[in-house]
């Protein structure tokens, strides 16, 4: 699980905007770009590369 802390101060690489964990708590979404930011072994992998995009 990533620390509630962290999650505040996360922001989306590419808009700079706010990031959310999603329902299944496995990535952080930013809702403007519409891209989901992977956690692996609770690390938010925060690479816009990496990202996917959520229609």
């Amino acid at each position: 699980m990533v620390d509630q802390d962290l999650l505040e101060i996360l922001a989306c690489p590419k808009c700079k905007g706010e990031v959310k964990l999603n329902n299944e708590q496995n990535g952080l979404f930013c809702s403007a770009c519409r891209l989901l930011y992977e956690i692996r072994n609770d690390i938010p992998i925060m690479l816009v590369d990496e990202a996917k995009k959520v229609d």
